[in-house]
């Protein structure tokens, strides 16, 4: 980020006092940063705290006080274009070519490439229109922040919250960098939950959804690994080349899969859900319901992280995951004895916004020196780069 020009646009949300902790974020990696701001802006956040941080006159209008802010030149200058927080207005407005504000005139005059970071209530982030507009941006070669999921201004919880300072720094540093740290590297990683079956129709499964683990081999593939992806039941589509996804249902497969790849990787990252107990017999019909009560006999599923964990050689670097809900860190650290692993990642379900099916984490890594880091919530995307950084600062 050093020496990189960012002009940075605000638009009218609450999510605009956010921008002060941008601001300077950027100025400390050694950024220049121009700010732009729509008058209903300045109703959040002043233009002199701004001004005051980036240490540039902050711009409203193209035309100001009988001088003229030369758009035109700003948009050769920057190497970057953010918009943030880009409201459903000002969506409209730059998928549309709508001109009426510094922003939108700076954003048509660019050259560089252009990020948008929407923040809005949820209802209007699903709106049709909403997402039409996000989709003309991104057809236009702009760069999608996606929105956070959380408490909005109106009180509701769900998507529609502007990505964190701290994300949105990381995306444009690994957009500059453009970080190959793992090209030589073989990655496995496993994901998702798994599902055991009862009979062809039931099954006994869990909330996973396997945003972490596939944000993770994103994140790997993006900084150069080749990874091989044993993804559980899933709906997340994975597209990275550097990615071969080997999908799996059930704990036995998912193991047979890990067994065939383990000895061939330089770094594991057991990130699934596995479930440790499976049906002891599966009917081979639809069970009827035909009384009041149906009794199953469980079995424990094969503990994959343990028995690849007995055959590590010392060469490879291998990551576990603990979910708990209490006792958190004395849970993790026997775990990561037990099963032999270099590194685990703690997420805890007393901690709001960590754990399934959230957009967001919030997790401790845990060495096996005994060092503690602990990190704040923040987007999984983020919470990836945090373990492939953990990983590639020991190996």
């Amino acid at each position: 980020m050093k020496g990189k020009k960012i002009i940075i646009g605000i638009s009218g949300s609450i999510a605009a006092y956010k921008i002060a902790t941008l601001v300077r974020l950027l100025i400390k990696a050694g950024a220049e940063v121009q700010v732009l701001m729509t008058e209903s802006a300045t109703k959040f956040i002043t233009p002199l705290t701004l001004a005051t941080l980036s240490k540039r006159p902050v711009y409203t209008s193209v035309v100001a006080e009988e001088s003229w802010n030369n758009h035109v030149e700003l948009g050769l200058w920057a190497d970057a274009m953010l918009i943030a927080p880009t409201t459903a207005t000002t969506l409209g407005k730059l998928a549309n070519g709508i001109c009426d504000s510094m922003i939108v005139a700076t954003y048509l005059s660019a050259r560089c490439p252009v990020f948008f970071a929407p923040a809005m209530d949820l209802d209007m982030w699903v709106h049709p229109a909403t997402q039409q507009n996000v989709k003309k941006l991104q057809s236009y070669g702009n760069h999608l922040i996606p929105v956070e999921h959380g408490e909005l201004a109106s009180g509701l919880v769900g998507n529609g919250r502007m990505a964190e300072p701290e994300t949105i720094v990381q995306v444009l540093s690994d957009f500059f960098e453009s970080k190959v740290d793992f090209f030589d590297k073989k990655v496995l990683i496993t994901a998702g939950p798994t599902y055991e079956a009862i009979d062809p129709v039931r099954f006994i499964g869990n909330r996973s959804t396997g945003k972490m683990g596939v944000a993770i081999a994103e994140t790997f593939a993006k900084r150069g690994a080749q990874v091989n992806l044993i993804l559980g039941p899933s709906s997340i589509k994975v597209e990275h080349p550097n990615i071969s996804v080997i999908h799996v249902e059930s704990a036995e497969q998912m193991y047979q899969a890990a067994n065939t790849h383990f000895d061939d990787s330089d770094i594991a990252v057991l990130a699934a859900a596995v479930a440790d107990y499976r049906p002891k017999e599966v009917a081979q019909q639809k069970i009827k319901k035909k009384t009041d009560q149906l009794n199953l006999q469980l079995e424990k599923t094969i503990d994959i992280a343990a028995s690849l964990g007995k055959r590590k050689r010392t060469n490879q670097y291998m990551v576990g995951f603990a979910l708990e809900t209490n006792n958190e860190l004395e849970h993790a650290k026997g775990k990561l004895k037990r099963k032999n692993f270099d590194m685990i990642v703690l997420n805890s379900l007393q901690d709001k916004g960590a754990g399934f099916g959230h957009d967001t984490n919030k997790i401790h890594i845990i060495n096996k020196n005994g060092d503690i880091q602990a990190f704040e919530l923040k987007s999984k995307k983020a919470v990836a780069e945090d373990i492939a950084n953990a990983v590639h600062k020991i190996i």
